[in-house]
């Protein structure tokens, strides 16, 4: 299992995972209580319940890079390119905009 931390104006949104099943997003529950807590994608909406999806779902598949800097990012780090929850772990701790994705190692799960 694989696991990022979501993170919204480095604020704490939610979590990620990825596991044999697909791939799952929750809210983190202080997040949903705080009254100006906005979702971090209008396809996925604050809710308590957990979305589970087959593939990436597309909010955070739009977050790697494409083109030359999806090249550099391969090359540099020896990445699959279908492997696109590596590459959202790699690749986007530093995003445009305001949500980050910060890599959970399994040894702090």
């Amino acid at each position: 299992m694989r696991k990022a931390e979501i993170r919204i104006h480095d604020t704490t949104a939610g979590w990620l995972t990825q596991d044999e099943n697909g791939y799952h997003f929750e809210y983190d529950v202080k997040f949903l209580n705080n009254k100006k807590a906005t979702p971090i994608s209008l396809t996925l909406p604050l809710q308590k319940n957990v979305f589970s999806s087959k593939v990436l779902f597309p909010f955070f598949d739009g977050l790697i890079p494409e083109g030359w800097l999806l090249d550099v990012a391969e090359k540099s780090w020896k990445l699959n390119p279908r492997d696109r929850m590596g590459l959202l772990l790699a690749c986007c701790k530093d995003c445009i905009g305001a949500v980050s994705v910060h890599p959970i190692n399994e040894s702090e799960v």
